[in-house]
């Protein structure tokens, strides 16, 4: 049996999010741990991903409780909020979601957002 693989895609959040890191890392004269964080999410996270999608835990297992995610959170189309999932790698967390398709079209799996543990 063939394996199914989805498609992962960084949204413009998640880049910017990167962009945020990297500033964060300079800044503590830790750039070489942003050219690490790249080498892992090009050698491990994403093909983990593409592989496992649903290897991170679903996001409302611990629901928010500040007001503004949770007008966040109902302001998502119906079932949006149960797509959400976090996969910590390291000291960074990832908010992604996983979104199925009917047959004929890749399953994708969108990389939201991602945030150093020591990050506001």
């Amino acid at each position: 049996m063939a394996d199914t693989f989805y498609r992962v895609e960084l949204t413009a959040s998640f880049l910017e999010r990167l962009d945020a890191i990297e500033a964060f890392l300079v800044k503590a004269d830790g750039g070489a741990a942003y050219d690490d964080l790249l080498a892992a999410l090009r050698a491990t996270v994403i093909p983990d991903l593409r592989r496992f999608p649903r290897i991170g835990r679903r996001y409302l297992a611990n629901p928010p409780q500040s007001a503004e995610a949770l007008a966040q959170l109902a302001a998502l189309p119906p079932g949006a909020p149960d797509a959400l999932r976090e996969y910590l790698h390291g000291d960074y967390l990832i908010l992604y979601s996983v979104v199925d398709v009917s047959s004929g079209v890749t399953s994708s799996v969108y990389l939201l957002s991602i945030r150093h543990h020591r990050q506001l």
